[in-house]
């Protein structure tokens, strides 16, 4: 239930907010593995609003399904350690927390900065539909990691931490 009023309020803030080309920037976002970064599979273009940023997706190859979406704190897709095993993209560092707040909230909320809508990828791997993030600028994101998880997000770290997102599938800096 959660997850579709995050949907429908991101469909009505985009429908109600002008964007403005002058203030955007993209994450080229590559596949990741416990081996390091691999093939290419689209962008995301980030655009600045007067309510917040807006996150639009130009991807394929991705599993079908909602995806755990998050800025993370480092720009750096590489591999880091993950309770003592190489894990794919954990050189980004955790969810971008700059208020320490140490809590999954979601994009609404008054926990990790870096929680977004989750991304809706279609049966065909496609994700493409926009997100918007109220509580962000394009400053805050720049120079930082997009990461897309393996698994759905509930905004809660109940029954699973960090919402079930589980394992890091893609990642790409934003620039």
């Amino acid at each position: 239930m959660r997850k579709c009023m995050f949907i429908a309020a991101s469909a009505a803030f985009l429908a109600s907010t002008p964007l403005h080309a002058a203030t955007t920037a993209t994450a080229t976002m590559n596949l990741i593995s416990k081996d390091g970064t691999g093939q290419s599979i689209g962008t995301v273009t980030i655009r600045e609003t007067s309510q917040g940023i807006v996150l639009e997706p130009d991807l394929k190859g991705l599993p079908p399904g909602p995806r755990g979406f998050h800025v993370h704190q480092n720009p750096n897709c590489g591999p880091g350690q993950n309770n003592g095993q190489t894990a794919a993209g954990f050189a980004a560092g955790g969810h971008l927390d700059p208020a320490s707040s140490g809590k999954h909230l979601g994009p609404q909320g008054a926990g990790h900065l870096g929680d977004l809508p989750a991304l809706v990828v279609n049966a065909s791997g496609i994700a493409n539909q926009p997100v918007a993030a109220p509580r962000l600028t394009l400053k805050d994101v720049q120079g930082r990691a997009l990461m897309i998880h393996e698994g759905g997000d509930n905004y809660s770290d109940e029954p699973k931490p960090l919402g079930g997102g589980a394992g890091r599938i893609a990642c790409g800096i934003v620039k």
